[in-house]
C-alpha cells in the first residue's frame, strides 16, 4: 500500500511558499484574512456543482442535523461584508462531489477574497497584480470577452447564434463522441464549445481573462443591460487552464432569491436532489451588502503553473486516492 505523499518535497516547499506570498500581498493592501465554517446547514444551489454531505451527530442544538461540506466560502464570506467586514480574503480548502482528474480532487484549496467599491474590471486589475508578484518579471495578462474568444477561436457568436449553429460550430471543430447532452440546452453547447475548442488555447502566451458571459451563465453576477445584455464575470486562464472566476456580485437580497428559485427548478427538472435556500445569506444581503466584487482563485491549479506540474496529484501531499 502506498503512503508516501505523491507531492515532492519541492512542490510542497512551493506551496508552503506561496501562503506567505498570499498572506503578504494582502497584508500590505490592508485586506483583512477570515476564517469561516466549513460546514453549513444549506449550500450552493447551483446545478453544476454537486455538494458533499454529512450528519452531525453529537448533543446539543443541530443533533440530527444534515450538513455540507463547503463548495466555496462565498455565502458566509458576503455575511461578514453584511455586518461590515470591510475588504476580506480567505484560504481554505474547498469540497465537490464527482470531481477527480488530473485537474480535480474533491478537496482542494482556493484563496476567495471580496472588495467593497471594486467593480470586476478593478478586480481583474488586482489579480493581475498578483500574478505579477508570483510569476515575476512584467507579467501581462491579455484581456477578451467571450463572445471575442468564441470569434477568434471557434468563428461563432455565443450571444447571436441559434442552437442548430451552435451544434454545427462543436462538430465543425471536434471530432468528440456525445452522449447525455440535451440537443436543446444552449448553455450546454456554449459549454462544450468552450472547453473542447476555445480553453485549450487561452492563456498559452500569457495569462488571459474571458470576461462578460452570456446572462445564462451569470451564476451570481451583476447582469448589465444593453443591446445585449452581459453578466459581469470573469475567469482566468493560465496555460488553458481555468485558475479563477470572479463576478461584480450580486447585492440584491430579491434578485439572489429568484436566481436560487431558478437554479432550484433547474435542478428539478435534471432530476438532481433539491438544496434549500441560504435564508441567513438572504437576511443579510436584505440588511445591506456593499457593492463589491469577489473571485476564488484555485491554489492547486496555480501551483501546478508554478511548478510545471502536469497533475493536480504532483501538488497534492495527498490525493484522494491517498487520503
Amino acid at each position: 500500500m502506498a503512503w508516501q505523499p505523491t507531492a515532492s518535497f519541492e512542490k510542497l516547499q512551493r506551496r508552503a511558499a506561496l501562503l506567505q506570498q498570499l498572506r503578504a500581498f494582502f497584508a500590505t493592501r490592508g485586506v483583512m484574512e477570515v476564517e469561516t465554517p466549513l460546514l453549513s446547514r444549506t449550500t450552493t444551489t447551483d446545478p453544476h456543482i454537486h455538494s458533499m454531505a454529512t450528519c452531525f451527530t453529537g448533543a446539543g442544538a443541530g443533533t440530527g442535523q444534515s450538513l455540507y461540506l463547503q463548495t466555496s466560502p462565498e455565502f458566509a464570506m458576503k455575511r461578514l461584508l453584511a455586518a461590515g467586514s470591510g475588504a476580506i480574503f480567505q484560504i481554505c480548502k474547498a469540497f465537490r462531489d464527482g470531481e477527480s482528474g488530473h485537474l480535480h480532487n474533491p478537496e482542494f484549496s482556493l484563496v476567495e477574497w471580496y472588495r467593497p467599491g471594486f467593480d470586476y474590471h478593478a478586480l481583474m486589475d488586482e489579480v493581475a497584480a498578483l500574478l505579477g508578484e508570483l510569476l515575476g518579471g512584467d507579467t501581462l495578462c491579455e484581456r477578451l470577452t467571450y463572445a471575442a474568444a468564441f470569434a477568434r477561436y471557434a468563428a461563432c457568436d455565443p450571444h447571436g447564434a441559434t442552437l442548430a449553429e451552435l451544434r454545427q460550430c462543436f462538430r465543425r471543430h471536434c471530432a468528440v463522441e456525445l452522449s447525455g447532452i440535451d440537443p436543446d440546452d444552449r448553455d450546454a453547447w456554449l459549454e462544450l464549445i468552450l472547453v473542447h475548442v476555445i480553453e485549450p488555447r487561452l492563456g498559452v502566451a500569457q495569462p488571459t481573462f474571458i470576461y462578460d458571459y452570456p446572462v445564462s451563465q451569470a451564476a451570481l453576477a451583476r447582469i448589465r443591460p444593453g443591446r445585449v445584455p452581459v453578466a459581469e464575470r470573469f475567469e482566468l486562464y493560465i496555460k488553458g487552464i481555468e485558475i479563477a472566476n470572479g463576478y461584480h456580485e450580486v447585492t440584491a437580497a430579491d434578485e439572489q432569491r429568484r436566481r436560487f428559485a431558478a437554479d432550484r427548478d433547474r435542478r428539478r427538472h435534471q432530476r438532481l436532489s433539491d438544496v434549500p435556500e441560504d435564508q441567513r445569506l438572504l437576511a443579510a444581503m436584505a440588511a445591506g451588502i456593499p457593492a463589491c466584487s469577489g473571485v476564488a482563485l484555485g491554489l492547486d491549479r496555480l501551483l501546478m503553473v508554478l511548478t510545471q506540474a502536469a497533475s493536480i496529484d504532483e501538488v497534492l501531499a495527498f490525493p484522494v486516492a491517498r487520503a
